[in-house]
């Protein structure tokens, strides 16, 4: 597969393909013995990305792969360079790729399978799987496997299995010297099981031979480099080296001649890794639901030319390789695709593979009913932050016995109470296996918060690792297809901290998992706590983040309507509701981003009609529309709804000559935007976009003003959609410690400034110096 892909299909643009022989051949052994001997339907595998060909064999031969997705291997729409939920059509579990993340995946999984079953509302008559990762050893050099690591054994991490391919090689070289030993002991530390397979089955016959015992500790005692080293030079050196090292103590030597310098180099190969006897025996024998890691030794590149060497990792087989190793395998030439070609009894090996377990029960993606909505929940209209009214949403939903309410998980990085879910916690409690009582309502001490921890809570509080609260939701966000259960995951995090999780965020979206991620405070608005705490580009994050829908509402009543379509949105999978198709997302569905804000603002006073709450869904409404007079817009996004509607009134007085448009996402008006001018590409001259059809109604002539507690530019482009001059408003630097008020005057975005700009459209009307 990977030969044909770099040396036989036509290569038109001279940019490597690539496909990692060596890190395949590794790997083979235990993913065979695995998929052929050891999992059942219900275990879930996240496949090291390197492997990713030998996952796509396996398939191949369980009929879950075509021919055609082999033969384009890493080309448009053949099999995929590593193992997608969503672009590969074979029975792919979790996604890999960006190394580390489909590992600490599994842990999570694992969590949210026990939160799932111990619900009343689940299914549980389906079995408890395993979440297995096949794991790199030059993975564990990510700091989030550590992290997850930590916050599995803080939540009593079961059913769980990680299987280190140890072949002592990164991409770059061999492994430091006594990593095995760390390794050991970091996983021990956590209370995992711990299974070393070392040794392979003609390994442990040659030790069991007189001289035997000199022979295994010299392989224990011999250094990764030389080990490596010796696979590549292979029999007459491994027999020179251990002649001058071990072989002159007579049944050493007579150990050693016994064997050709192929049966040497095939004995020095027998790791434990590649050895099946004695990784079906390991898999086995690990009955318990205690998690356990197995710590494979292999060789990288094994029983291939490459085998060992310290440059293998994107080495290949040359043409004349891959004919020996053809004719090795007794494979007929022109017959390389067939599945079982080159064995003795294919009869026998497909009646085999007609009876593997994990193959017997038909697709392994699950599914779960929609849940319904309950219609968006209003707080009412008192001043108040859309923080603040996110909390009293959830509180609301939290009040009804509905199974929207039911179906809602949430979770937080050590920030619960300060993003506004502890009414929530309140009312619905924090999730643990077995109940904890809360000690301090015990011991009568007053709290506003009563936290008990019991198998019906809903909410996982997690610590303070914004990687782990992403792959938290993406575990969760993948519920209905892993395990049959939906839920409703909502996560919380201060918006800044968005970039520290950011792989794990779009890792989460690339898998297709379905979430809501709020995130609060945002922006210079968090005024005291200076730049550390405030946000900048996280706007832009949610533009340009695949998978993601991204609003900042002003309003609590914007909000109440978000998050109502929010549930609905998570929810649908390609059929439903093409009545806002603004874009392709809204008939697929996705997650959803909200940005928040703690500054509290006055509301408004109105009626949320139908086409005022499609506005806000489609990314922006008139708040004060345009006349034929306009001479200014100003656009703002956000919290700075006050600072838009004082400058307009300073601006226009009596006159009716400044227009407001409320934006409460950039993200999804882009996004609408891009899809007309496609629209319009390709053939369909009439398509429109929302914000082409609501800057219709603005004059040529008049200027545009966009402002964001936020990066300028993501409201700056809205000057290009029809050609209005623009000035953007925003911030571009951290911040620094002040009020409100100072750091508005400094960035340019308070009232002052928005008027300052909007004057400078209007003849005779300049701005002062």
């Amino acid at each position: 597969m990977i030969h044909h892909a770099n040396h036989i299909r036509p290569n038109v643009d001279g940019v490597k393909v690539g496909g990692h022989q060596a890190s395949s051949a590794s790997m083979a052994a235990i993913m065979s013995t695995l998929y052929f001997g050891v999992l059942r339907p219900e275990d879930r595998v996240a496949v090291k990305p390197h492997a990713a060909p030998v996952f796509h064999a396996i398939q191949y031969l369980l009929g879950k792969q075509t021919l055609e997705k082999l033969v384009d291997f890493r080309a448009f729409g053949g099999a995929q360079s590593y193992p997608s939920r969503t672009k590969d059509t074979d029975d792919v579990d979790i996604s890999t790729g960006s190394v580390g993340l489909g590992v600490a995946f599994t842990a999570f999984a694992s969590l949210v399978q026990d939160y799932v079953r111990a619900k009343s509302w689940a299914d549980t008559t389906r079995p408890e799987g395993r979440m297995v990762a096949l794991v790199g050893d030059a993975e564990l050099d990510e700091g989030n496997v550590y992290e997850c690591l930590l916050e599995g054994w803080k939540h009593g991490l079961r059913n769980t299995w990680w299987v280190i391919d140890y072949n002592r090689q990164s991409l770059d070289g061999v492994v430091r010297e006594g990593l095995y030993d760390r390794i050991e002991a970091i996983f021990r530390a956590f209370d995992w099981n711990v299974v070393t397979l070392k040794y392979g089955a003609l390994q442990r016959e040659a030790f069991a031979e007189p001289g035997g015992e000199r022979l295994k500790a010299w392989i224990d005692a011999a250094p990764n480099a030389l080990y490596s080293a010796l696979m590549f030079r292979g029999g007459a050196a491994w027999r020179e080296r251990l002649s001058d090292e071990i072989g002159d103590q007579g049944a050493v030597s007579a150990l050693l001649a016994r064997r050709s310098d192929a049966e040497l180099a095939e004995l020095m190969a027998n790791l434990g890794g590649h050895c099946v006897p004695s990784l079906l025996e390991q898999f086995e024998a690990a009955q318990s639901d205690k998690p356990t890691v197995f710590i494979a030794y292999t060789v990288k590149g094994w029983a291939t030319p490459l085998a060992g060497h310290k440059d293998n990792h994107a080495g290949q087989m040359t043409s004349t390789q891959i004919e020996q190793l053809r004719q090795s395998m007794n494979v007929r030439e022109g017959h390389e695709w067939e599945p079982l070609e080159g064995l003795k009894d294919p009869k026998g090996v497909q009646d085999f593979l007609n009876r593997v377990s994990f193959n017997a029960a038909g697709s392994r993606r699950l599914s779960s009913p929609q849940v319904e909505t309950i219609g968006p929940q209003f707080v009412g209209t008192g001043p108040t932050s859309t923080q603040a009214a996110f909390g009293r949403i959830l509180d609301a939903i939290a009040k009804t016995d509905s199974d929207l309410a039911r179906r809602i998980v949430t979770t937080s990085p050590d920030v619960t109470v300060s993003t506004n879910l502890g009414p929530w916690v309140n009312r619905r409690n924090l999730f643990a296996r077995s109940e904890v009582a809360d000690v301090f309502q015990r011991e009568a001490i007053p709290s506003t918060q009563k936290w008990r921890f019991a198998p019906d809570g809903q909410h996982i509080e997690l610590g303070i690792a914004e990687m782990n609260l992403f792959l938290m939701l993406g575990a969760a966000g993948l519920s209905h297809s892993l395990f049959g259960e939906r839920l409703l995951p909502i996560g919380t995090l201060y918006d800044p901290f968005i970039s520290r999780g950011l792989d794990a965020l779009n890792y989460a979206c690339y898998q297709d998992a379905r979430f809501l991620l709020v995130a609060t405070p945002s922006g210079v608005s968090l005024a005291g706590e200076g730049g550390a705490h405030q946000s900048i580009a996280s706007p832009l994050i949610g533009m340009a983040q695949d998978g993601l829908a991204s609003f900042e509402p002003a309003f609590a009543d914007e909000l109440s309507v978000i998050m109502d379509w929010a549930f609905d949105y998570m929810q649908r999978q390609g059929d439903a509701r093409p009545d806002l198709a603004d874009w392709p997302r809204d008939v697929t569905g996705g997650s959803v981003y909200l940005r928040l804000s703690t500054r509290t603002i006055e509301q408004p006073m109105r009626v949320m009609d139908k086409a005022l709450s499609d506005g806000i869904i489609r990314g922006a409404y008139w708040l004060k529309p345009p006349t034929p007079q306009c001479e200014v817009v100003i656009a703002y996004q956000g919290v700075l709804a006050n600072e838009a509607i004082e400058a307009s009134a300073q601006i226009g007085g009596d006159r009716r000559n400044v227009a407001v448009l409320a934006v409460t996402s950039a993200d999804r008006l882009n996004a609408g935007w891009h899809g007309a001018q496609r629209a319009r590409l390709h053939g369909d001259r009439d398509a429109r976009s929302h914000i082409e059809t609501l800057l219709a109604d603005v004059p040529d002539r008049a200027g545009l003003i966009t402002a964001i507690d936020g990066h300028p530019a993501t409201l700056g482009w809205l000057g290009s959609v029809l050609g209005h001059r623009t000035i953007t408003l925003g911030v571009e630097h951290f911040g620094q410690t002040g009020t409100v008020h100072d750091l508005y005057a400094h960035f340019g975005i308070d009232a002052a400034a928005i008027t300052a700009a909007a004057r400078s459209f209007m003849p005779g009307r300049r701005a002062n110096a």
